[in-house]
């Protein structure tokens, strides 16, 4: 397995090259997602499902970022999915340059689905277009429903909400209907899945929804 490191943003004019990037792979017929969250969301989790789930359907790729280690790329090729580690040298976001580099060096041919699993922290990385086609953020149930009130600008930047791990519903203070009312109050136009990545209950749903996109990105 291959690990990269990455210790400085090598672009200075970050929006522009996010939107370079997206278009070269649109005319390369690749969807690309910006996962993102806090971390000890079930990111890698929530991955871990729908790469099982499509895989048969789709070649799949994924951009693993991290501080450190590579137990996560692991997890992910023990799928049957590309993926390579990357190491931003304590950086907490990545941006446009960085995921270009990590996506040449894992290589791209012949992938239809992408994913970049994000630094995990709802702050940074909302602040830095990364060349992705769709952004989708992760907020699981032991979080709590207030955190669209203390991290707007994450719930405001994505296209798509996972409420993850509604398999623990009977544990925690956690009010779904509350949570959609603050996150649409902020972004009316988000798409919002409530999911169990251990049982499998919304996941249909999340993987209809990047059916649809990656039809529609290629068309």
């Amino acid at each position: 397995m291959k690990v990269i490191e990455l210790h400085r943003s090598v672009t200075e004019s970050n929006d522009r090259d996010a939107e370079v990037l997206r278009e070269e792979l649109r005319q390369k017929g690749i969807f690309f997602v910006n996962l993102m969250s806090a971390a000890g969301s079930g990111k890698t989790t929530l991955l871990s499902r729908t790469i099982r789930d499509l895989k048969e359907e789709y070649r799949i790729a994924v951009l693993e970022a991290d501080i450190e280690a590579e137990v996560d790329a692991q997890t992910i090729e023990s799928l049957g999915a590309r993926s390579i580690q990357v190491h931003t040298d304590g950086m907490c976001h990545m941006d446009a340059g960085m995921t270009r580099q990590g996506l040449e060096e894992m290589g791209l041919e012949g992938i239809d689905l992408a994913f970049l699993e994000n630094i995990g922290n709802l702050i940074c990385p909302a602040e830095f277009a990364t060349g992705a086609s769709r952004n989708v953020m992760i907020l699981s149930v032991p979080e709590g429903d207030d955190k669209p009130l203390k991290y707007p600008l994450m719930f405001e930047t994505s296209d798509v909400l996972l409420i993850t791990k509604i398999d623990t519903l009977d544990y925690f203070d956690f009010s779904i209907e509350k949570c959609i009312e603050r996150v649409r109050y902020l972004n009316p136009d988000i798409r919002i899945f409530a999911v169990s990545a251990k049982t499998g209950e919304g996941m249909k749903d999340w993987e209809d929804w990047l059916r649809s996109e990656i039809t529609a990105w290629r068309a």
